[in-house]
């Protein structure tokens, strides 16, 4: 009888030796195969960005290049020369610049979403300077003030400030370092 206890026990004791074994074998083979499955997902996740970022890069390279343009567009040297026609008055002339800005700024302005919140401000910063720098240089000139003078106070403020040059150089910056990626 003693010998059949014997038995049982040794039986259960193996029974329950392969069931812990087969337990931690399961536990390990379950998370060796979650995590081969969590990096086959970053993995592929990784290509997709990597996707997407090649057909967005040249997007945001366009959008770098058209607000560079559009910096360039509004400073004083190509605003004026592009917008001044003889027998302007002053305030013609101080009318035409600002719609001129204005109308630039309205052309690109779906090209924030290419771009940096940080850059973004500072070309909308760069844009209300000029629009301001404009209007300042007008009110500061007798209504009957030759328009050449209206220029010549504007790029006379542009010499003492320039938030037009600061944000083309930090786009330039940006834009390198968004190649270099």
């Amino acid at each position: 009888m003693r010998f059949y206890i014997f038995i049982i026990i040794l039986v259960l004791t193996v029974i329950a030796a392969v069931a812990v074994t087969g337990f931690i074998f399961y536990m390990l083979a379950k998370r060796y195969f979650d995590n081969l499955q969590k990096q086959q997902l970053l993995a592929a996740h990784a290509e997709e960005r990597r996707a997407l970022l090649q057909v967005a890069a040249p997007v945001r390279l366009q959008a770098y290049e058209r607000m560079a343009l559009f910096l360039e567009r509004i400073s004083p040297d190509s605003l004026i020369l592009r917008c001044y026609q003889p027998g302007m008055d002053l305030k013609l002339l101080q009318n035409v610049l600002t719609k001129n800005i204005r109308d630039e700024w309205e052309h690109n302005l779906s090209q924030q979403i290419y771009l940096s919140s940080e850059a973004w401000a500072r070309i909308r910063e760069a844009k209300e300077e000029m629009t301001g720098m404009v209007n300042s240089a007008a009110v500061s000139l007798p209504a009957d003030a030759d328009p050449a003078t209206l220029a010549a106070t504007i790029f006379a403020a542009n010499q003492r400030q320039s938030s037009v040059a600061s944000a083309l150089e930090f786009l330039k910056a940006e834009c390198e370092k968004q190649m270099s990626v």
